[in-house]
């Protein structure tokens, strides 16, 4: 049963009729590069190029009497080619075809999710720019803290996505290797030009030193990616999630037209998508550590890595590629609620102002201890009773007698927060945004 969460590109790149696919050609090339230095006849070369071909079903039957996948598929393919079949897997391992293989099939996969990891990218800068001044209250700890804009946060997740851009793209080329050593990588029985030959037609590099495999830090990286990927949906999907809260209301994933939130209470609008997102990621990252476990096998190789693979990244490849799509989907619509943002920033009654205040006293000759206590302490008589920060502070005969109403009210001017938004904009998007 295919999951609900699959991706079509990703589906058909993991299929087995993919798969099979990608062994024919492997097979086929290595053959024609045999041909090209002489190794095998020509003319076998061409008979195996034009009669190459396989059935699925017709595999899984030889395999269910065979025991092994590559034996059952050369038999079914050698079958179809007649005597120039003997020429297929000449001097070969199963792990030449399987990992060069796994290579075509995880660049093709990261391509795919790279392409997503763009496009959510773009849609970020795009709301980022959106919500360049829309004030919002920022938050450590969970409690007010200073002002903020939603489009800074924006930001800082568009950055965030632009370095997980590069690591994709460099666990790509990091995976997007094959090889063509034999059983034990020292290609006692393979021609390097050969190998060189089937690389070059594949789009591969040719890994340098091998022993039976490739080794599995390369795929172990490649997963680390995805989990980081996951990790940063995780963090910007649990941010709309508690930005959405009843007592918060600032921001929410979109809900749609016949949407139902809850069976039981009508009135619930659930962050669902983005809860789905959290849950993935953990997927994800567990999924990295198996991968990890796969990197130390024993001497030459085992095949404890094996099975865990054929689970671990046709899994991580679609589960990414469908948190990207799913997330970007909700940034493109999110609903965003600047006047409940404005409102929660009030709600202190100034209190997210009390840094500008402290540095005001310390500019004006009060030292640090004395300047913070006086702030503080309106702080806090501000929180216990409701009453206005500011009017306490206009209020303090330490500062009354050196300071007007009018002087003390400029320190709450929001504007003074974001002098330097447009800086940060330019310096993390260039000129032009």
């Amino acid at each position: 049963m295919i999951p609900r969460y699959s991706v079509p590109e990703l589906t058909k790149i993991w299929s087995e009729e993919y798969k099979y696919d990608l062994w024919r050609e492997i097979e086929v090339l290595y053959c024609e590069g045999m041909a090209k230095y002489g190794l095998i006849p020509a003319k076998a070369a061409r008979e195996i190029r034009a009669r190459a071909g396989f059935s699925v079903r017709r595999i899984e039957k030889i395999e269910e009497r065979v025991r092994h996948d590559v034996i059952a598929f050369l038999t079914d393919m050698s079958s179809r080619i007649g005597p120039s079949g003997r020429y297929l897997h000449l001097g070969m391992t199963s792990s030449d075809l399987l990992d060069t293989a796994l290579a075509c099939q995880m660049t093709a996969a990261g391509r795919e999710i790279l392409a997503r990891l763009v496009k959510l990218r773009r849609v970020l800068r795009r709301q980022a720019v959106r919500y360049r001044r829309t004030p919002m209250v920022g938050r450590t700890h969970g409690m007010h803290a200073e002002p903020i804009t939603f489009g800074l946060k924006i930001l800082v997740w568009y950055e965030e996505t632009g370095r997980n851009v590069e690591r994709l793209e460099r666990a790509i080329e990091e995976v997007r290797v094959g090889k063509m050593t034999g059983a034990v990588g020292t290609q006692t029985h393979i021609d390097r030009r050969v190998e060189r030959f089937v690389m070059r037609k594949l789009g591969l590099e040719t890994a340098n030193v091998t022993t039976q495999i490739i080794q599995r830090d390369r795929h172990a990286a490649y997963m680390a990616a995805l989990a980081v990927i996951g990790a940063s949906l995780e963090k910007m999907a649990t941010e709309i999630r508690a930005l959405q809260r009843s007592e918060i209301a600032e921001a929410e994933e979109p809900f749609t037209r016949g949407q139902k939130g809850s069976s039981a209470m009508p009135h619930k609008r659930n962050p669902i998508l983005c809860e789905r997102i959290a849950g993935m990621a953990r997927i994800l990252r567990a999924n990295a550590h198996a991968s990890l476990e796969n990197v130390a096998l024993w001497h030459e190789r085992d095949i404890s890595h094996s099975s865990v693979e054929r689970v671990i990244i046709p899994d991580s490849t679609m589960l990414a590629a469908y948190m990207l799509e799913k997330f970007t989907w909700i940034m493109e619509n999110v609903r965003v609620n600047k006047k409940t943002m404005r409102a929660n920033l009030d709600r202190s009654g100034g209190l997210v102002f009390s840094e500008h205040v402290l540095l005001f006293l310390v500019e004006k000759g009060f030292s640090r201890e004395a300047a913070y206590k006086i702030v503080q302490d309106a702080a806090m008589e501000a929180r216990r009773t409701g009453a206005s920060f500011r009017e306490l502070l206009a209020a303090d005969a330490r500062l009354r007698k050196r300071f007007s109403k009018e002087e003390i009210a400029a320190l709450f001017d929001l504007d003074g927060h974001f002098r330097k938004i447009d800086f940060i904009f330019k310096r993390t998007l260039g000129r032009r945004n």
